[in-house]
């Protein structure tokens, strides 16, 4: 047996045989007098923009208005057929390269932070959050938390082994401060909830 082998073997062998349940977080947590204003306020620090649509028509609207530029789109909700190609359709993550607007579903937001909890079943490839211009993430409306510690109660992964979250497009800096947004990843988020 090769070493590498020995090591993968040695891995295997001591993995956990079933997940540990999360610690307890008894404590009193951060409130806000106005979640949606303290979310949006939290989201624009990072660079990103919150909206309150009433409905998928204004969601449909708000695209058309904004995205003009947008060739390449993909969405990920049923309900908002605006997509240009199907990502699940497509075999190489990296034919993805040129999606200029990705639009995908966020199961919560988190209020301190302008964070988004994103985990999605249906999605084929999870380069997509990272690999498009422009992301939006559609939440439904009243799911919206104040602080991560609630945020924390309700992650879940079922099924599906993957989720994170997500806040504001790329962004990176160096030693000497400069900002760049949209270094790695997407250069614009929006978080619309509906």
């Amino acid at each position: 047996m090769s070493s590498r082998d020995a090591i993968l073997k040695a891995v295997r062998d001591n993995a956990p045989s079933s997940m540990k349940p999360k610690p307890s977080l008894q404590m009193q947590h951060a409130s806000y007098e106005n979640i949606n204003e303290k979310f949006s306020t939290s989201l624009a620090s990072v660079g990103g923009n919150a909206v309150f649509a009433h409905d998928i028509e204004e969601v449909k609207a708000y695209i058309k208005e904004h995205y003009t530029d947008a060739k390449v789109i993909v969405s990920n909700i049923e309900t908002l057929n605006v997509g240009t190609i199907d990502a699940n359709a497509i075999d190489d993550p990296h034919e993805l390269q040129d999606v200029d607007l990705a639009i995908i579903k966020g199961e919560f937001a988190v209020a301190e932070n302008g964070a988004v909890w994103v985990k999605e079943e249906n999605n084929r490839h999870r380069a997509l959050y990272f690999i498009t211009q422009k992301l939006m993430m559609i939440v439904p409306k009243g799911e919206l938390v104040a602080t991560m510690h609630e945020a924390y109660e309700r992650v879940s992964f079922g099924q599906e082994p993957f989720g994170l979250f997500i806040s504001g497009p790329s962004k990176t800096a160096d030693i000497e401060q400069s900002l760049v947004i949209g270094a790695h990843g997407a250069t614009e988020a929006c978080v619309i909830f509906v």
